[in-house]
């Protein structure tokens, strides 16, 4: 009797300790608070469209207060190609490193689907035919509601990002959601000659764009001639004097060369930024001086044979290092 008791209790034992391990060890689901890392596919309905996006969580967050920040692809572009989950280089790739370390969420929001058969943005530029029309500024302040609810977000400190199309839509925001965003850095983007809203607060703006740009033209007019629909904007410099002007910075800036640390990629780098503007904002211009319609990288380099079409890519700065430097002491007063 004793031994069957034994039998019995040490059994009993077992059960509980493989249920333990089982629980302990399932893997969790994909959007609770408490777990970290890339997470995928996950939907959101706005005005009965259902809508996707990926985020990134870092690790041990848990009671911290964190910056939000959204990457917005380009057009005919996914989350999966700023992510690194396409297989292509991917510079966006270097922002999750950058996360771990410095803590702050990030949100790929994917396009809607264009007349052009690709995802793509419905941004500012009022004049272009090709754009989606969906409410894509409602889908982004619908995500910031989401995740400010969900996890423990910074709400002064939340930015945008983007390259081309995403870049303009990035500029959208700074136009209709400067009460929520802080600062935006369009990248290959320029402001829309025929604007679809002004602004409404000060934000502090980041323009990065290549001087030889095949498809938006630093001195302005039409993008992307050679596919057609994708309206004009303003040349670069009329696009920093926009956002000098709003904002009220000094007129007078500070100019940065950037060392030419790689000499075969046909490329370098200035800055100008202005500061002092309302609210403490900046205004700041990346020149990358013989680049292309691509993101500066060292660390995700692209191919010769994207370059071709696309121009020259720098590779003596990594952009996410400069936007993370200018984004994280830009707050909403």
């Amino acid at each position: 009797m004793i031994k069957r008791y034994i039998y019995l209790t040490l059994k009993r034992v077992k059960y509980f300790i493989i249920i333990f391990l089982l629980i302990a060890c399932k893997k969790p689901d994909n959007s609770q608070p408490n777990d970290f890392g890339l997470f995928t596919e996950h939907t959101i309905v706005i005005d009965g469209l259902t809508r996707n996006y990926d985020f990134y969580i870092p690790s041990y967050i848990d009671s911290m207060s964190v910056p939000l920040i959204f990457m917005l692809h380009g057009g005919s572009l996914t989350s999966d190609d700023l992510t690194g989950k396409s297989g292509l280089k991917a510079p966006y790739k270097v922002w999750m490193d950058i996360a771990e370390k410095e803590k702050f969420i990030i949100v790929y929001p994917n396009g809607a689907i264009s007349p052009l058969g690709k995802q793509g943005w419905n941004d500012c530029r009022e004049d272009a035919t090709t754009n989606p029309s969906v409410d894509d500024v409602s889908f982004i302040d619908s995500l910031i509601s989401h995740f400010s609810n969900t996890y423990n977000i910074n709400t002064n400190q939340i930015y945008a990002t983007g390259t081309s199309n995403g870049g303009h839509m990035a500029l959208r925001l700074a136009l209709e959601l400067s009460h929520k965003i802080a600062a935006v850095a369009p990248i290959a983007a320029s402001m829309p000659a025929d604007i679809c809203n002004n602004p409404n607060n000060p934000i502090s703006v980041l323009f990065m764009v290549g001087t030889d740009d095949p498809l938006s033209p630093y001195i302005g007019g039409e993008v992307a001639p050679n596919i057609g629909g994708r309206g004009t904007v303003l040349s670069v410099e009329e696009s920093v004097s926009f956002w000098i002007n709003f904002n009220q910075t000094d007129s007078i800036p500070f100019i940065e060369n950037f060392q030419d640390i790689n000499t075969t990629d046909n490329s370098s780098v200035r800055s100008t930024t202005y500061s002092n503007g309302i609210e403490s904002t900046q205004v700041a211009l990346y020149d990358i001086l013989g680049g292309g319609h691509l993101e500066p990288s060292i660390q995700e380099q692209y191919s010769t044979q994207l370059e071709s079409v696309l121009g020259n890519q720098n590779h003596d700065i990594e952009m996410a290092l400069i936007i993370w430097n200018f984004f994280s002491d830009k707050t909403l007063n």
